[in-house]
C-alpha cells in the first residue's frame, strides 16, 4: 500500500504567541487649527459652495482642534491634477514613513535590519516602488527583508494591517514584523468638486503616520501586550459609504451623511459576530478602542454598544489634537490607551471602504 507522507504543519496561532512590541508616531510639520481651517475654507470654498454657511458650524461641532499637513497652507490655496499631488504625496510619505518606523523600532528596541518582514499601509497616495521601498536605504532594512503593501483599506487600513501583520508572525517562531501605515488625505483636498463630502474633508481630516513592531515567539515568551487572530466584517450593498472618486483631478473623498445612522443600527451584531469568531465574549472586553472616525461616529458606537457618554476618551483626544488621519489614527488611540495604563482584554476597532469593520483583539498583562 501507498504510503502517504506525513503533511507539514506551519506555526500557527496555537504554536505561537505574538507580542505588540513597539508602537510609534509622526505627524507632518504644517499645524492647522481648527479656526483658521475654517476661515481658509471659507475664503477659498464660501463664495462657489452655496450651502457653505449651512455646514460651516461642523467645524465647531467636530471634536477637532488641531490638523498637521504634509504641505504649508497656501498650497492647498491652488487647484492641483493629478501629477502635482502624487508628487507632493513622493516627496512627503516617505518621510513619514521614516518618522513612524524609527520610532516603532526604537520602542522595540531593535533595529531595522531585524525587521523580517515589512507590511505598509496606506491609501492616499500611489507610489512604485511602494514607500518601503523608498525608504529602505535610509532605514538600513536588510536585502531580504519581505513587503506587503497595502492600499484601499482606508480608515480600517490600521487595524486591518496590523491584524495582517500580526497573521504574518504568527506563521513560525522569531519572526519580528513591522507595519507602517501612512496617509496624507489633504492632498485630496478639492476646490474644484464642490460637494458637501468635500466640505467636511475639510473639516475633519489631516496627515499623520503610525507603526507597529510585532514579535512572534513560543507561548511562553509572551510578553505583556498579546494580540489575537483580527476579524473583519463587511456588509453587502454599501460601496458607496466611503471611499475614492477618481478623476483626472485626482482622489475625490466619498463619505457619506448616513455613516453615524449606518453605524449605531448596524455595528453592534457586526462586532458581537467578530467577536465570537475570536471566542471572545462581551463581557470580557474592559476597553474597545475605536477609531475615531468622527464626533458623530464616536457618539453611534457609545450609544449602540451601551458604553457610558464620553467613555471613549482617548479616541477623541487623538481626533482633537490632529483630526481623522484615516489608517493610522487607531494607532494613535491604542498608543494613548496603553500609556495611560490600561490592562486588560482591549478590542481595537474600526471602520472603512467596503463598508467595513475590523476587529483586533489584544491582551495587556497587569
Amino acid at each position: 500500500m501507498l504510503q502517504m507522507p506525513h503533511p507539514i504543519v506551519p506555526h500557527t496561532q496555537e504554536t505561537t504567541c505574538v507580542t505588540l512590541a513597539g508602537i510609534g508616531t509622526a505627524l507632518p510639520p504644517h499645524k492647522l487649527p481648527q479656526a483658521m481651517a475654517q476661515d481658509y475654507a471659507r475664503a477659498l470654498l464660501g463664495d462657489r459652495y452655496t450651502h457653505f454657511e449651512r455646514l460651516a458650524p461642523a467645524f465647531e461641532n467636530a471634536g477637532v482642534d488641531m490638523r498637521h499637513l504634509v504641505q504649508p497652507v497656501a498650497w492647498y490655496e491652488q487647484d492641483h491634477g493629478w501629477a502635482e499631488r502624487g508628487a507632493a504625496y513622493m516627496e512627503t510619505a516617505p518621510r513619514m514613513f521614516i518618522d513612524a518606523a524609527q520610532a516603532a523600532l526604537t520602542d522595540a528596541g531593535c533595529s531595522a535590519a531585524e525587521v523580517d518582514v515589512i507590511v505598509t499601509v496606506s491609501s492616499t497616495g500611489i507610489a512604485t516602488p511602494t514607500l518601503e521601498a523608498q525608504a529602505f536605504k535610509a532605514m538600513g532594512f536588510r536585502q531580504d527583508v519581505q513587503r506587503v503593501p497595502l492600499f484601499g483599506l482606508g480608515c480600517a487600513g490600521g487595524v486591518t494591517g496590523l491584524s495582517l501583520a500580526r497573521r504574518l508572525a504568527a506563521l513560525r517562531p522569531d519572526q519580528t514584523v513591522l507595519m507602517v501605515a501612512v496617509e496624507a488625505c489633504s492632498l485630496s483636498f478639492r476646490t474644484d468638486r464642490l460637494q458637501k463630502a468635500d466640505i467636511i474633508a475639510t473639516v475633519l481630516f489631516g496627515d499623520g503616520a503610525a507603526a507597529a513592531v510585532l514579535k512572534s515567539g513560543t507561548s511562553q515568551d509572551a510578553g505583556a501586550v498579546t494580540l489575537g487572530d483580527g476579524q473583519e466584517h463587511i456588509w453587502p450593498d454599501t460601496l458607496g459609504i466611503m471611499g475614492w472618486d477618481v478623476d483626472e483631478n485626482g482622489l475625490g473623498v466619498v463619505f457619506d451623511r448616513s455613516i453615524p445612522n449606518f453605524v449605531h443600527d448596524n455595528f453592534r451584531a457586526a462586532l458581537l459576530a467578530m467577536l465570537d469568531r475570536a471566542n471572545l465574549p462581551l463581557k470580557d472586553i474592559d476597553r474597545f478602542v475605536c477609531h475615531p472616525g468622527g464626533a458623530k461616529v464616536l457618539g453611534a458606537i457609545e450609544s449602540t454598544m451601551n458604553l457610558p457618554d464620553g467613555s471613549l476618551d482617548a479616541e477623541r483626544d487623538t481626533l482633537r489634537a490632529a483630526g481623522n488621519m484615516s489608517a493610522p489614527t487607531a494607532l494613535f488611540v491604542l498608543d494613548r490607551v496603553l500609556k495611560s495604563g490600561q490592562t486588560g482584554q482591549l478590542a481595537l476597532c474600526a471602520l472603512g471602504p467596503g463598508f467595513t469593520a475590523a476587529l483586533l483583539p489584544i491582551k495587556v498583562a497587569s
